[in-house]
């Protein structure tokens, strides 16, 4: 499916959209909080090691997912059609 350009859809396709960015960020939110509870495991156990570099490179590229930043662009558009989140 391609992706429309956000300015371009309707309330509802944006309403849809919203759904999924909200499972989306409910599932990355679980994950890093997975992983954080790995890192503070391994800090607790004085290991600082592969265990604790892992978890870290994967909390960054959860963070910098390009998905987030569309979640940020269209609450935006929703400010601006005065729609609910």
């Amino acid at each position: 499916m391609e992706q429309k350009e956000y300015t371009k859809m309707t309330d509802e396709e944006l309403l849809n959209e919203a759904k999924e960015m909200k499972s989306f960020s409910f599932t990355n939110a679980l994950l890093i909080g997975f992983l954080a509870g790995v890192i503070f495991y391994s800090v607790v156990k004085n290991s600082w090691g592969m265990l604790t570099l892992i978890p870290l490179y994967f909390i960054y590229k959860l963070i910098n997912d390009p998905k987030n930043k569309k979640g940020k662009e269209l609450q935006s558009l929703f400010k601006e059609r005065n729609l609910k989140w």
